[in-house]
């Protein structure tokens, strides 16, 4: 056996110990969520006696009034839906001028928003209450449909916030690859800016932006810290599903049975969606960094 398939083994042995290591939680959540708390407690690796168990939590999760599954679930949905539209509509957009805008103001912003990326969420996340706080004050937005605190509104901005840096990044490195030619004969045509963009440009955009609405469905569906503080004091029934799992969590009890069957009910969409559309995520990384 020589040296290169001796490595290769290596590697293929490796790559097993290391999806069994990533599979392990997604099996002990699966396996406890079929089981009662008490045996969840006292033997978590210990397979279920009785699989049926897990249906019943299922029914209980989705007839418990204090949890609001069915309204959680259609709160993520909107959230999700309307964040990952307007982050696709306006970061395809700015990238765009961005790129065609060839001056060191544009250079200046576009590294801007490329420093942001690293930015950690916790530096700004009480300042970012704050402002929410002045300009619904200073809008006299509080008490009306729109007010952003405890509302849509004000989740649905901070998502796009904190999204457009990387959407932009990622929309930047492909539009670059795009030939310039096709907008200049767009014009010549007789079409407008706007017309350009989204009949020429956006449909090109495709891969990408597939790739950029897994990325952040993925991220704002399963983030738990950004909606408990912008949707804290709302009405009960705003309110996302990691928030809802986090209702099983009482200050003595938690009910493990049931946050391990509610968080898989909570997966299993977001999981759907990526089997489909992973090999586009894959495709537009990787056009986006070539280009």
């Amino acid at each position: 056996m020589s040296i290169q398939q001796r490595k290769n083994i290596g590697l293929e042995i490796l790559a097993v110990v290391l999806f069994l290591a990533y599979l392990s939680p997604f099996v002990i959540i699966f396996i406890n969520a079929a089981k009662p708390t008490l045996q969840v407690i006292a033997d978590p690796l210990a397979l279920p006696e009785n699989p049926s168990v897990f249906f019943d939590n299922v029914w209980r999760i989705l007839n418990d009034r204090t949890v609001a599954y069915g309204s959680s679930f259609m709160t993520s949905v909107i959230v999700t839906v309307v964040s990952v539209a307007l982050i696709v509509l306006t970061t395809s957009m700015a990238a765009w001028v961005l790129v065609r805008t060839k001056t060191k103001t544009s250079s200046f912003i576009f590294m801007m928003f490329v420093g942001a990326i690293i930015v950690p969420f916790q530096v700004v996340m009480f300042p970012l209450i704050s402002w929410l706080a002045t300009i619904e004050r200073t809008l006299g937005l509080s008490g009306t449909p729109f007010r952003l605190l405890g509302n849509y509104p004000g989740i649905v901005l901070s998502y796009m916030g904190f999204g457009a840096s990387l959407s932009i990044f990622l929309y930047h490195g492909f539009i670059k690859g795009i030939p310039f030619e096709l907008e200049e004969a767009a014009t010549i045509d007789g079409c407008s800016r706007a017309k350009t963009f989204f009949s020429i440009i956006f449909p090109i955009l495709k891969p990408i932006t597939i790739t950029v609405m897994i990325l952040n469905g993925m991220w704002i569906w399963n983030d738990f810290l950004l909606p408990r503080m912008v949707l804290r004091g709302g009405r009960h029934d705003i309110q996302t599903l990691p928030i809802a799992v986090a209702g099983f969590v009482g200050q003595y009890v938690r009910q493990w049975d049931l946050i391990l069957t509610t968080t898989i009910l909570a997966m299993v969409p977001i999981i759907i969606v990526f089997l489909f559309l992973q090999k586009h995520i894959i495709k537009g990384m990787v056009d986006g960094s070539i280009k």
